[in-house]
């Protein structure tokens, strides 16, 4: 939905900075402009048209209707809370503003809550589902799912991988992450049989030209382009339904990849590498384990456990 008239130019000029002076990822231009659009249709519904009439309890509320209405997660909420925070900063600082009411805000850091993790039976159901029975293109899902997990892959990394970045003697994968931040993550040997048994049998069916001019993709859709991150949550959410799995996102492939880690006994600071964190902080929230795992590593470690 576009932006009322009094919005309008503020948030194309806004995007502009982003995108040419400030050069953020694509991905991010995308998530602050589908933001910015949700707030100004809000607050445009609230009778709010223009952006030195915005205080901070519009704001406010703006943030609880997103977790109200939409059933937004914390997380989510606390993206759109950044991209509102850094919009508003850049009007104040650009003096089409005269206060800025976003600087009012409190942190999200109280909203942040345990991410859905997927037990390891139910995380081998969803990654066996794809089956010759569900289409010619299993072998494909089956690699992906096998990738997203074995490399804790966001949905918008996975499709990017190209086909000269999975490196099968070696088993690693290259990944381009947020902020075009690059990680090289080992995979084990499922996940490089699976992707060697796709690339084999049914990739080449694939590609559009077979002299290899677009062929740089690893996965492909059935068109031979690349795989876009909608279709990779449309996949995940077919294989889920077929695995009676429900309410099962692509990140939640990520959140177990990490989990199962940390359970497992790995080093916070290898999984932050492994999943291309900036700051620990961020990878703490894996620390979370349940109370059997806690009973067994006071029966295991305690000299009197």
């Amino acid at each position: 939905m576009a932006a009322p008239s009094s919005f309008d130019q503020p948030v194309r000029d806004f995007l502009a900075f982003a995108r040419v002076e400030a050069g953020l990822a694509s991905a991010t231009i995308e998530a602050y402009t589908r933001d910015l659009n949700d707030m100004v249709r809000d607050l445009a519904a609230a009778g709010i048209t223009e952006p030195e009439a915005v205080d901070a309890e519009d704001l406010a509320s703006h943030l609880r209707s997103l977790a109200r209405d939409r059933d937004m997660q914390p997380s989510s909420i606390a993206r759109h809370l950044a991209t509102l925070r850094v919009f508003f900063r850049w009007l104040d600082a650009n003096r089409r503003i005269e206060r800025d009411p976003a600087r009012l805000l409190e942190r999200p850091t109280r909203w942040k809550k345990l991410p859905g993790v997927m037990s390891p039976r139910k995380m081998r159901a969803l990654v066996e589902a794809p089956r010759p029975e569900f289409g010619r293109l299993w072998l494909r899902d089956r690699a992906m799912l096998e990738l997203m997990y074995a490399a804790g892959l966001r949905a918008s990394e996975v499709g990017r991988i190209r086909l000269n970045e999975f490196h099968e003697e070696t088993m690693l994968v290259t990944v381009h992450g947020k902020g075009e931040k690059t990680r090289i993550v080992p995979i084990g040997e499922p996940a490089r049989d699976w992707t060697l048994k796709y690339i084999d049998e049914e990739r080449p069916r694939l590609a559009r030209f077979k002299d290899g001019r677009d062929d740089h993709r690893l996965l492909l859709s059935a068109g031979g382009r690349p795989l876009e991150r909608v279709a990779v949550w449309q996949i995940v959410r077919k294989y889920a339904s077929l695995a009676d799995l429900e309410g099962v996102h692509p990140h939640q492939l990520r959140h177990s990849f990490a989990t199962h880690l940390v359970q497992g006994g790995a080093d916070l600071r290898v999984v932050q590498e492994l999943l291309g964190h900036a700051d620990i902080g961020t990878t703490q929230i894996y620390t979370h384990v349940d109370r059997t795992h806690l009973r067994d590593v006071i029966r295991t470690c305690l000299p009197r456990g």
